[in-house]
């Protein structure tokens, strides 16, 4: 039981990785959704604006 826990004293370096990976993908998927909704956004300001209502009449 003591050897145990002595391992899992030792191990803390280990659970700080996985800690860091954590931060990593919160980061990650924050700025997928922040990129989603500026994408979306962006479009609906493009298929809205005149070149893409004029443009297919002229040709």
């Amino acid at each position: 039981m003591t050897t145990l826990l002595a391992r899992r004293c030792s191990a803390g370096e280990s659970d700080e990785a996985g800690q860091g990976l954590a931060e990593y993908a919160l980061i990650l998927g924050l700025i997928a959704v922040v990129c989603i909704g500026a994408l979306s956004g962006l479009g609906s300001a493009i298929v809205n604006s005149a070149g893409f209502t004029v443009l297919p009449g002229a040709l």
